[in-house]
């Protein structure tokens, strides 16, 4: 008996996210799942997801009950008996027999016969969760005294909610034991679909009935069958309580935008200008909001890796956007610019409710190498600023080494008469997150949370959004070499 079709896509792409650092948000939008019922695809997506969040609580289960050791098991194997135990700890509907046959029927499928017993009798051996258990974890009950208890050692907390013990400490250390166990909390739970509705100004965002407001489109994605609510962060953000917003007219038409609230925060704090560059624009959600805010601006969009910079071109359609496939530490373009967005690539870890295979996949060590580009792509990019222009540097990692430290290193390199003849200096973040307040942009009451001393920190678990972090740079009018 072949295994399911939701079961068999799920089993090829999570063996894809391991062997070959695929990302399976990626995947799981991509052609491999059009073939397939939306309830398969939801049970695929679930079945993905779920078993690369909880991986580690997995592989303890399954290592207690295998007479194989562990590390001797095949990728294959394990990828089916993560799925098997996925489905028996966590997913209250699916029978337990049907579980099992699944995962032993995907094991004969990638040709590892000799391992169907194996598989067959770790599975059985592991008991069904209750009702209870299952929605303690689902909530982050399960984590009730890592919240309350300042005491609780990292690894407790790591274990519990599985994630590295190496990542958890560090988030201990640097925002104390009740944020860390939220942000593994966050981490665990699927985050909201968030939509961007395109401003009255784009030639495209006009509702079908010929009306900008945003209640006449959000009608017409009721009766797309999508259901909406105000976002908590932003006045253009609307969070998706049901349906599919691919789906809609809206959606194909680009008059909503799939986006998360703390980007669309990022793109209101770089503001206006006439021209913008925008250094790692991929995969679009950012430049797009740029593009939107500053119509009659010109916004140069640079991606380093040529078929992401297609992709980056095909889904962001605005006139005023140039999309140029380069790297952000060698700039191809000539002239200067009144504002630059340098959202660098990074560690991701403010983005693991997303992306939950990094947690898997970082190493402490990576976080120095990306440190690196982040400083290359800044050094390439400052000297770009037009006198009283100002740069926004924003990365969805929470760690300090690529936030704060960087912007600590740029500063005082800047500041050195040896390098450039340009001077810098850091504004605070809360006087312009006010004005986007003041203008009705920003809904969020509370501004001193989403400040760390003078630089925007949104924390998963903490905020309804991504983990992101941006600083604000202007550089002085010109200054004799030497000088501030």
């Amino acid at each position: 008996m072949a295994p399911s079709p939701a079961r068999t896509a799920a089993f090829e792409i999570l063996l894809r996210v391991e062997t070959q650092q695929a990302y399976a948000a990626e995947l799981l939008h991509s052609g491999r799942l059009t073939a397939l019922s939306a309830a398969d695809r939801g049970l695929c997506t679930e079945l993905v997801m779920g078993v690369l969040r909880w991986r580690s609580l997995l592989d303890q289960r399954i290592a207690h009950f295998s007479f194989t050791p562990f590390r001797k098991l095949d990728l294959e194997v394990l990828t089916a008996l993560r799925l098997g135990a996925y489905q028996i700890e966590f997913l209250e509907r699916i029978p337990v027999r049907a579980a099992i046959n699944e995962s032993v029927e995907l094991v004969k499928l990638s040709r590892k016969q000799s391992a169907a017993p194996l598989a067959n009798a770790v599975l059985r051996k592991i008991p069904k969760s209750s009702s209870e258990e299952r929605a303690r974890r689902r909530q982050g009950s399960a984590a009730a005294d890592p919240i309350m208890n300042e005491e609780l050692a990292a690894a407790s907390l790591a274990g519990s909610l599985a994630h590295p013990p190496w990542l958890v400490e560090r988030w201990m250390e640097r925002y104390g034991a009740v944020k860390a166990a939220a942000i593994c909390v966050g981490d665990q739970r699927t985050p909201a679909t968030t939509l961007r509705l395109r401003p009255a100004h784009s030639a495209s965002a006009q509702c079908a009935s010929g009306q900008d407001s945003a209640a006449a489109l959000e009608e017409e994605l009721w009766q797309s069958g999508v259901r909406v609510v105000t976002g908590e962060l932003m006045k253009t953000a609307r969070r998706v309580i049901s349906g599919d917003p691919t789906h809609s007219e809206a959606h194909s038409q680009r008059r909503i935008v799939i986006q998360d609230e703390a980007s669309q925060l990022i793109a209101a704090l770089v503001g206006t200008g006439q021209r913008i560059l925008d250094c790692c624009a991929a995969p679009g959600g950012k430049t797009s909001a740029l593009a939107d805010r500053n119509p009659g601006g010109e916004i140069i969009a640079l991606e380093l890796h040529e078929h992401r910079a297609r992709l980056l071109s095909r889904l962001v359609s605005q006139a005023n956007v140039r999309v140029i496939a380069a790297d952000a530490t060698r700039l191809p373009i000539d002239g200067s610019f009144d504002r630059i967005l340098a959202d660098v690539p990074c560690s991701g870890t403010g983005t693991l409710a997303r992306n939950p295979e990094i947690k898997w996949r970082l190493r402490p060590e990576d976080i120095a190498d990306l440190r690196a580009r982040q400083m290359a792509i800044l050094r390439a990019a400052l000297p770009r600023l037009e006198p009283e222009g100002r740069l926004v540097y924003a990365s969805c990692s929470l760690e300090p080494e690529e936030n704060e430290s960087v912007i600590e290193e740029i500063l005082d390199e800047f500041r050195t008469p040896d390098t450039s003849v340009i001077g810098l200096r850091l504004l605070d973040c809360r006087p312009e997150l006010q004005q986007l307040r003041d203008r009705g942009e920003l809904l969020w009451p509370d501004i001193a949370s989403l400040l760390q001393g003078p630089f925007l920190r949104t924390i998963p678990g903490v905020h309804p959004c991504d983990g992101l972090f941006a600083a604000i740079l202007e550089r002085n009018v010109a200054a004799p070499r030497g000088q501030d």
